[in-house]
């Protein structure tokens, strides 16, 4: 049964094609739950089963075509649109060239030079069928974000809920670490990552996996997982960084992920503290880009424009530094690398949200 979501999916698609005169339309195609993309978009249930291949073809005006297989001519019967259906490949090529006939550029999940390997989900040999018909494939990169990356309110809402949640408990890891060190408890880096852990979980949030609590070495790796034995202690004098990640469990919640870095001494070396400013700077320039583009009415901007507005503030190749040191590289919301100190205060919401992360 078709529902009035879908129909006022494909109407939304349609207006979005327009936006795009040199485009005839949007094709999706799908072999076994090759393109996740298409049912998102589509609003499709990515559970039900389907073992044959499926074409649906939205014009930039007219109805939808549906290209199913006649052993599941059911598949997309939620959407709207005609429906042809083919039982041999010979049969499939002929209607889909018959479909697309006097097409010149039609949308595809395609990324030229697979760059945006998220969204590359048509295989090649399907590219070269539809390139074979005289068509010109170009990526639906536009297309896929208008209906997969725009926030509703809803989502927007979880999102600030999980930053300033997250936020709150960051502070109260750094709490029990100046906590352990002042009562000279035995803290490790699974330790802390346990108590971050249980108090996500004490917010009602869900993560797809545990948090990183690193310390020197170990932080300069991306995807550090401490485990329950053989994991460092946490001593005076210690990089820390942590990575924590969550969001709500309400469907179509989004996350919230943010990274700090402390030192558990009394003062931060300045080699520490210099290349920290480097990447805050970098990290602040960038945003102000993205705030002054959308004030100027200048947007979307690409993320090429981005990094050239980071770049003032890289590191210079002439600085070097060890695996200790590049873990400053990871903060993302600090405004300044400051030492945990048995003092540990709460900063206020203003000054822990005025960088928000993108991610």
């Amino acid at each position: 049964m078709k529902s009035g979501a879908h129909h006022s999916r494909i109407l939304a698609i349609q207006e979005a094609l327009r936006d795009l005169p040199t485009v005839d339309g949007w094709l999706f195609y799908d072999f076994r739950g090759s393109d996740p993309l298409a049912y998102r978009v589509l609003l499709l249930d990515p559970t039900r089963h389907v073992t044959r291949r499926w074409y649906y073809w939205i014009p930039t005006t007219g109805d939808p075509v549906k290209l199913l297989h006649k052993i599941e001519p059911y598949v997309l019967d939620d959407l709207p649109g005609q429906v042809q259906e083919y039982v041999s490949w010979e049969q499939q090529r002929m209607l889909l060239a018959s479909l697309l006939r006097d097409r010149q550029q039609i949308a595809m999940q395609y990324s030229p030079f697979n760059a945006v390997p998220y969204l590359s989900r048509v295989d090649a040999g399907t590219v070269e069928l539809i390139r074979s018909f005289g068509l010109k494939v170009v990526t639906s990169a536009d297309l896929v974000q208008r209906f997969e990356a725009v926030w509703t309110d809803h989502q927007l809402e979880s999102h600030r809920y999980a930053v300033v949640t997250l936020r709150s408990i960051v502070d109260d890891a750094f709490s029990h670490v100046a906590s352990c060190l002042t009562h000279e408890r035995p803290l490790t880096e699974y330790d802390l990552q346990q108590f971050i852990l249980s108090r996500i979980r004490d917010a009602g949030l869900t993560t797809s996996s545990a948090p990183i609590a690193a310390v020197d070495t170990h932080s300069a790796d991306p995807h550090y997982c401490p485990g329950e034995s053989g994991s460092s202690p946490i001593t005076g004098d210690n990089l820390i960084l942590i990575d924590l990640w969550a969001k709500q469990t309400l469907p179509g919640s989004v996350y919230g992920d943010i990274t700090w870095t402390g030192y558990s001494g009394k003062h931060v070396p300045s080699r520490h503290r210099a290349i920290f400013d480097y990447v805050r700077r970098g990290r602040d320039a960038a945003l102000s880009f993205v705030q002054e583009k959308v004030l100027a009415g200048q947007f979307p901007c690409d993320g090429k424009s981005m990094i050239s507005a980071e770049k003032p503030f890289s590191i210079p190749a002439t600085v070097t530094f060890s695996s200790i040191e590049q873990a400053t590289l990871s903060v993302k919301t600090s405004t300044a690398m400051e030492p945990i100190s048995t003092t540990w205060k709460r900063k206020t919401l203003a000054d822990s949200c005025r960088a928000p992360v993108f991610r």
